[in-house]
């Protein structure tokens, strides 16, 4: 059953990437077993003073409207995004009636940065399980987030503050999974 719920997320996902807009650079990212510099691009946006394209398209109209249709369930709001120059941090919040999807996007400067980045989101919190085709490198969490890498971007999309079964046939991991999957579908070309 679980498997059928994330294949559905996936077809979510797809057909939430045609309804993606997207700008930007449209060099081809590199899979996770290429060349030992496989996560440097000079096309890549770098960490800057202001949010890249790709990192403010999560708590756009957009994406919450590809949010709602990938799981059944409509956001209540979305609060107003919030941009931490100082740590590159781009974040907002997904209100449900029963919960709380906060994401955020760290946007670094290289390849190293971002590799160190992602894997210490994986060690603070322990991962459960790989996922396979996410990104440049995705896990779940053991509170069932779901953490991707993409280009110079870790995003994290929290479920901490929701109730296991948001939406009934799918657990708070399964969430995460399909909202990652959704938001890697609008970060293609971006």
């Amino acid at each position: 059953m679980r498997r059928g719920l994330i294949a559905a997320g996936c077809i979510a996902a797809v057909a939430a990437l045609a309804a993606c807009g997207s700008s930007g650079s449209t060099a081809k990212s590199p899979s996770t077993t290429s060349a030992p510099n496989e996560f440097e691009n000079a096309s890549w946006d770098k960490a800057g003073p202001n949010p890249s394209t790709s990192a403010k398209m999560v708590c756009s109209d957009e994406a919450r409207s590809d949010i709602e249709a990938s799981l059944g369930i409509k956001a209540s709001s979305v609060t107003k995004p919030m941009w931490v120059r100082k740590n590159h941090v781009y974040s907002c919040t997904y209100v449900f009636p029963r919960g709380k999807v906060a994401l955020s996007v760290k946007e670094l400067s290289n390849g190293t940065e971002t590799t160190a980045y992602f894997d210490s989101v994986k060690r603070k919190y322990g991962t459960v399980q790989d996922l396979q085709g996410l990104g440049q490198g995705a896990s779940v969490l053991k509170n069932g987030d779901v953490v991707v890498r993409k280009d110079y971007k870790v995003l994290l999309v929290d479920v901490t503050k929701i109730p296991e079964r948001l939406v009934p046939a799918m657990r708070r991991s399964d969430v995460a999974i399909n909202i990652g999957n959704v938001i890697m579908s609008c970060w293609t070309g971006a």
